[in-house]
């Protein structure tokens, strides 16, 4: 039963590079999102319905239950992928991701959401632009270059259409997430400038998951203590009621 790692905005595979680097286990599938370091499929609109339906048909492929991991945007496509075919999945760990109808989106987001705006934002959101920013929340100074380096015009056209799907996400997949029975994790920063430590709180009582903070870390835990994410993944795939 491989994991299967989701990555977030503006994020590809190499999000969780650290983190399998640091896991006993190489059973490890973690794809990239459509369009983001690679082409979408023909016909494919990248909203947030698409971006589920992509995920669970990938997650079926495998043809074994999965311990799915999701981080930022990967967290919440996580959380709908489990309430809609629990099936597919024999664990399942997020953070930094609320499917919340408290959650009020932040600034940048919001400005992603808003037509015009959101195209100039991404005009200013150049690699060295990115590379100087990021370190604000967390992300390493190298770490940083090297993400940015992967935004191309293709990933910013998705993020403003998968943004602009989510207006309401909250109010949309909350009942379903707050039925699901599948063992979680929820894994989260606890100085996360984009969300509220309560939220993760919220989460993990909605769920009855297992909740640890990672301390004194921004959003980007993947990068930021990858470590301490590999050991607490571990510690929880490897608890005596898994089956």
């Amino acid at each position: 039963m491989p994991a299967f790692l989701v990555h977030g905005v503006p994020d590809t595979h190499h999000l969780w590079d650290k983190v399998r680097a640091r896991l006993a286990r190489r059973d490890v599938l973690a794809p990239n999102l459509p369009g983001f370091g690679v082409p979408t499929p023909t016909g494919f609109r990248p909203v947030k319905e698409a971006y589920v339906d992509w995920l669970i048909d990938e997650i079926a492929r495998v043809g074994e239950p999965v311990d799915l991991v999701g981080h930022d945007w990967g967290a919440l496509l996580v959380q709908r992928v489990v309430s809609l075919r629990p099936d597919l999945i024999r664990t399942w760990a997020c953070g930094d991701g609320p499917v919340d109808r408290e959650y009020v989106w932040h600034d940048l987001a919001q400005q992603w959401q808003t037509p015009d705006v959101g195209e100039a934002v991404m005009a200013g959101m150049t690699t060295e632009a990115l590379a100087d920013g990021l370190p604000g929340a967390g992300v390493p100074a190298d770490d940083a270059r090297a993400l940015a380096s992967r935004v191309d015009e293709r990933m910013k056209a998705c993020i403003l259409s998968l943004y602009r799907s989510a207006v309401s996400v909250g109010e949309e997949w909350e009942d379903g997430v707050a039925a699901i029975t599948r063992p979680a994790l929820i894994l989260w920063s606890r100085d996360d400038p984009y969300v509220a430590p309560r939220f993760a709180e919220r989460l993990a009582a909605r769920v009855r998951g297992q909740l640890v903070f990672l301390e004194g870390c921004g959003h980007w835990w993947p990068l930021e203590r990858p470590a301490e994410a590999a050991a607490a993944l571990e510690r929880f795939w490897s608890a005596p009621d898994r089956s």
